[in-house]
């Protein structure tokens, strides 16, 4: 497992914190030994948190074309057929993960082709679970399509820690199944659009793991 280049910078950050704030309290008062104490171990407990949110773990990523693969970690918290209002505008099934500040947070690709349509939107910082999260929030909008002509629309959706959203393609780029093409910091949801005769095999409250879980095949 390694660390994912979007925590580079932070940890490196908060090792130096905590470096000085600790070097500092042995130094101006070596005598309160309690105090330095709670303190390392206070900077070690929190410093571990930070550094496994930002762990990219490897995956044995399943392959196929009519494989629809989870594009994040989390937990399945809609499954429901509902109106797509932004590419399709028309009926879809929406598979809805939500991402604990515990979970891998990276974003996969949940099938392989070219990216049709890509937009970002700026917006609100509602809980995740919210149900305007999907259309008011920060979220960006990726639709691939494969190579027989399903299109497969996937969202990142921002939420009320997470406030930033990563990409890492664009409108016209090849992406291959299970591939990372994102990250979103400090937890938030993916939405998944299929075609209304997907089969989809999760159910509500079944955690995923990105990359390696099958959430529906077209």
């Amino acid at each position: 497992m390694t660390i994912h280049k979007e925590g580079h910078s932070l940890l490196i950050t908060l090792m130096v914190v905590f470096f000085v704030l600790n070097s500092a309290l042995f130094y101006f008062i070596p005598e309160a030994k309690l105090i330095q104490g709670i303190s390392i171990t206070v900077s070690v407990i929190f410093f571990l948190l930070i550094l496994q949110f930002f762990r990219n773990p490897k995956r044995s990523i399943p392959q196929g074309e009519n494989l629809v693969i989870a594009p994040a970690d989390g937990k399945v918290v809609v499954i429901e057929q509902t109106n797509e209002g932004e590419f399709f505008k028309d009926e879809r099934i929406q598979i809805s993960i939500f991402m604990s500040p515990l979970n891998v947070h990276l974003s996969r690709n949940p099938i392989s082709g070219i990216i049709k349509y890509f937009k970002y939107h700026p917006g609100k910082f509602l809980v995740a679970w919210h149900p305007k999260s999907s259309t008011d929030n920060e979220r960006t909008t990726l639709v691939t399509e494969n190579k027989n002509g399903v299109q497969v629309l996937y969202r990142q959706i921002a939420g009320a820690l997470a406030r930033r959203i990563r990409w890492y393609v664009n409108e016209g780029d090849t992406v291959g199944q299970g591939e990372e093409y994102g990250f979103i910091k400090f937890g938030s949801r993916i939405d998944v659009y299929l075609p209304l005769d997907a089969k989809i095999n999760v159910e509500l409250d079944q955690k995923t793991r990105g990359g390696e879980t099958i959430i529906a095949t077209l």
